[in-house]
């Protein structure tokens, strides 16, 4: 699993919301993620809602600085207490994954908590970013030199995002089951 160090932790939070229930857990959730907020380390959260009549399934996704400070939040007797306020909502228990770094990327879906060695990750992760680095370039370039928008600041924030954006939700998934085999060897 993660170590405890500074390389940054992300929760993957699940809760099964009883049927006609979901009002009452968004009213939940309006209590505890500024709550979570105001723990130290905090980063990031973001709430991936259910849609209605295909799932009831919610996925919280909580960002802190270390793996530390996020489970001292997971831990903590406020975020007990206020799980505890739901339980009578959820058709299943609180349920969650911890991850480090970029191993959110590289969990498999059926799941284990295995995550490859550091080196593959780098690997897998380097094969992916550098053809990237060349090709956006290429693609963002010509419509901005149209536009007379182009400058060193825009363009590395433009490819950088769209680095990002493509590699966590088109290349990232889709290249891990590829190598699957290899990777978790």
């Amino acid at each position: 699993m993660a170590d405890s160090g500074n390389g940054g932790a992300t929760a993957v939070i699940t809760h099964q919301v009883r049927d006609s229930q979901h009002d009452e857990y968004e009213r939940w959730l309006q209590k505890i993620v500024p709550l979570a907020s105001a723990s130290p380390g905090f980063l990031d959260v973001q709430v991936i809602r259910p849609v209605r009549g295909l799932t009831d399934r919610y996925t919280v996704i909580l960002r802190f600085d270390c793996e530390d400070d996020l489970r001292r939040w997971l831990e903590s007797p406020t975020r007990l207490a206020l799980i505890e306020k739901a339980m009578p909502i959820l058709s299943q228990g609180d349920s969650y994954t911890i991850h480090s770094g970029v191993d959110f990327l590289f969990t498999p879906h059926d799941g284990s908590q295995r995550v490859p060695v550091r080196w593959k990750q780098f690997l897998v992760t380097w094969s992916a970013i550098y053809p990237l680095t060349f090709v956006l370039p290429m693609l963002f370039g010509p419509p901005l030199d149209w536009l007379g928008w182009r400058n060193h600041l825009l363009m590395v924030t433009i490819v950088s995002a769209s680095s990002v954006l493509l590699m966590v939700y088109v290349i990232m998934p889709r290249y891990t089951r590829l190598v699957r085999r290899w990777l978790f060897d």
